[in-house]
């Protein structure tokens, strides 16, 4: 499959060389970034079959670049390679268009053939996501009612926010309003029973929808 094209997305450079070397046997891996922003601009023009990208990432998460990718190219196959083991996270991948969904501590082996079978036309789940679940299919995760789900923009406000900008750098970065910021900040906080910033910030991390530092 060495005309299969795969892009590695992940901000740990070790994980990227590490994953460049499990793969390059047998696919074509034709670029490599450590954040969304640089995924989301280069992705197009390298023509990928599969990206495989890591949720938490600076600048913009994974399910955001994840879901833009979708929208800029509709047949590239998404495999999130992720420490996330909660179920909702995975469900809210599936939803956004993932093919996809392992854990970092799954064996190298897992993530290649998770690529020959997205790459078929399947969908993958590691097992390890699926062993308390009865009857476990893709479908149940493209079931599971995310309960704090966040609109597009704001998970873009909140990974702005979680690296430690201030509202007004915020809108200048999104080309809004800084009263549009405050909006959307306000609306998650209400919708999430979240009290103040810190808590917004940390819920994120907790999400890992952010990167920590």
């Amino acid at each position: 499959m060495l005309n299969t094209r795969v892009i590695l997305a992940d901000d740990h450079q070790l994980i990227l060389d590490a994953l460049k070397k499990l793969l390059e046997p047998e696919f074509a891996v034709v670029g490599t970034f450590g954040d969304g922003h640089e995924l989301l601009n280069a992705a197009p023009r390298l023509n990928p079959h599969v990206i495989v990208l890591d949720i938490g990432m600076p600048s913009m998460n994974g399910l955001t670049a994840g879901q833009r990718l979708k929208q800029l190219m509709p047949a590239v196959k998404l495999i999130y390679l992720t420490m996330n083991q909660d179920q909702e996270m995975a469900a809210e991948a599936f939803r956004l268009g993932a093919s996809g969904y392992l854990l970092k501590s799954s064996a190298g082996s897992e993530l290649v053939s998770a690529i020959r079978s997205v790459v078929r036309g399947g969908t993958y789940i590691t097992p390890r996501m699926t062993e308390d679940v009865i009857g476990s299919s893709i479908s149940h995760f493209k079931n599971l009612k995310t309960s704090n789900h966040l609109t597009l923009r704001q998970k873009e406000v909140l990974q702005l926010l979680a690296e430690g900008r201030s509202m007004k750098e915020a809108a200048f970065i999104l080309n809004v309003s800084p009263r549009t910021v405050a909006f959307h900040k306000y609306t998650m906080m209400e919708h999430l029973h979240i009290k103040n910033t810190a808590e917004l910030v940390q819920y994120a991390l907790n999400s890992h929808l952010v990167a920590a530092a």
